[in-house]
């Protein structure tokens, strides 16, 4: 009898923990992840932002890691963002089963999510946008646009800091200044949003390596720069200087989703929706349509993170019995799109003398794959104890690291990328420079001066928040 009634114990609780492939309401969301955490606890944390919704609710990530909470020195971090816009709800429930998913089979001993989780750190945020959706759905869905913004009514995927302008600007004028360039900014168009905030406190917290933003509408990923550089609002190819990696991730999405790179596929409608699986299923951000304020582009010029847009189909708000359907053809690129935090080279920056790891080191990468060395203007910073990690394509590469106070050193390196495996790894030793008594005098008291004058910038106030927010409120 105690056995009997022990199974039917366990009978009811795995019942609960069977995922189901509906719309899950604020609540639901929250039960899902609760349920992923509570059958992978040794591998999972439950997280909030620092900031709610407009209307007071959590914003919750999951992480999946072998030491949740922690960086892990050359271990790179990932993100998948989904329901920005709140009437675009696939990415949110994708994301809820992506959970499921890596728990299920991270226990079921599948040796690629194994490997995965050991060597990457994932962040799942099914919702960004939570007041949005629940507009949307009292509405019955039905609609192109109520839900799409905030509670404030304000486009979320408009309300970052605009640091693409502040980068064109630099380009005209030949300034060697092109990575977290938020020490630049001196106003806002608008106020942030606090869901807005929430997440660049996040970015500016933990070293992101690759990203994806999951919205909807129509079947296409969607990479950097989203702004043009003239102004025009569409049709004008806005390049980055990562453009070849950009158009390698976009299309380590496209070419494992069931049909987005599919060349005979239709289109949603619109004449360059038909076009895009032409290209693979691909698109530069500004040539489909320029935007400004966007969150992928925020990612890469204010940190180390490379991020591209989804856009996962024609519905932005699919029925319940498609979203078993939408799972399946998404399934491969999510998880294949996770590995691509390995592409490219990693390694550690150390002091020579001490063997210490440097943070804030400077990663420059020259492509030499095709002859002539070619600068890649856009370069990286090692982190916490000097790790870094560099995304690129295969080729030929002169990486450089340095930092004020020590000699650059310079590496050449061949990237091959091999399937679902760690990057390359590439230290770098750099050696002190010998500094005069004097020099070290004046530069501190170069230091005390900007104090004593109370200077301040928009880059030290997001530092105070880091300061005072080390790392979200993990979730009891």
């Amino acid at each position: 009898m105690v056995y009997a009634a022990l199974s039917v114990v366990s009978l009811l609780f795995a019942g609960s923990l069977q995922f189901q492939f509906k719309h899950h309401n604020n609540d639901e969301l929250a039960q899902v992840l609760q349920d992923v955490n509570n059958r992978c606890p040794n591998i999972t944390r439950i997280y909030t932002l620092s900031e709610t919704s407009v209307l007071g609710l959590p914003l919750y990530f999951i992480e999946f890691s072998t030491k949740p909470g922690h960086h892990e020195i050359m271990k790179p971090e990932f993100k998948y963002i989904g329901n920005m816009h709140g009437n675009e709800v696939l990415g949110r429930e994708l994301i809820l089963k992506l959970a499921d998913y890596l728990c299920e089979q991270y226990m079921a001993s599948n040796p690629n999510i194994q490997a995965l989780i050991e060597q990457t750190r994932i962040h799942l945020m099914p919702s960004m946008n939570p007041d949005g959706w629940q507009l949307a759905t009292d509405t019955g869905g039905k609609d192109y646009l109520i839900g799409r913004t905030n509670n404030n009514s304000f486009d979320l995927n408009r309300n970052f800091p605009n640091l693409d302008r502040i980068m064109f600007t630099n380009e005209e004028n030949h300034l060697d200044h092109n990575n977290h360039l938020l020490e630049q900014l001196t106003r806002l168009k608008e106020p942030l949003q606090p869901e807005t905030k929430a997440v660049i406190r996040l970015i500016m917290q933990i070293p992101f390596v690759l990203s994806a933003n999951l919205h909807g509408g129509d079947l296409v990923a969607n990479y950097p720069y989203d702004e043009s550089r003239s102004g025009m609002p569409q049709h004008e190819y806005s390049e980055t200087p990562d453009d070849e990696t950009f158009r390698y991730l976009a299309l380590a999405y496209s070419s494992h989703h069931e049909d987005m790179a599919n060349p005979r596929r239709r289109g949603c409608g619109e004449a360059d929706s038909a076009g895009f699986a032409k290209e693979g299923g691909i698109t530069n951000g500004a040539k489909w349509y320029s935007l400004a304020g966007g969150m992928q582009d925020f990612n890469y010029l204010s940190s180390n993170d490379f991020e591209i847009t989804l856009e996962l189909g024609c519905k932005k708000y699919p029925p319940a019995t498609e979203l078993e359907h939408e799972w399946e053809r998404n399934r491969d690129a999510l998880i294949h799109y996770m590995w691509q935090t390995h592409i490219g080279i990693k390694g550690i920056v150390y002091d020579s003398v001490s063997k210490r790891g440097i943070s804030n080191a400077v990663i420059h990468v020259k492509n030499v794959t095709r002859g002539p060395f070619q600068d890649i203007q856009h370069d990286v910073t090692s982190v916490h104890d000097g790790d870094y990690f560099r995304l690129l394509t295969p080729g030929q590469y002169r990486v450089t690291a340095y930092k004020d106070g020590y000699l650059p050193h310079s590496r050449m390196v061949s990237v091959t990328n091999p399937f679902h495996s760690p990057a390359q790894r590439v230290d770098f030793a750099l050696k002190p420079i010998s500094v005069p008594p004097y020099v070290r005098i004046q530069s501190n008291n170069f230091v005390d001066a900007k104090l004593d004058n109370k200077y301040e910038t928009l880059q030290d106030s997001w530092n105070n928040w880091i300061n005072t927010n080390r790392e979200p409120i993990a979730v009891q």
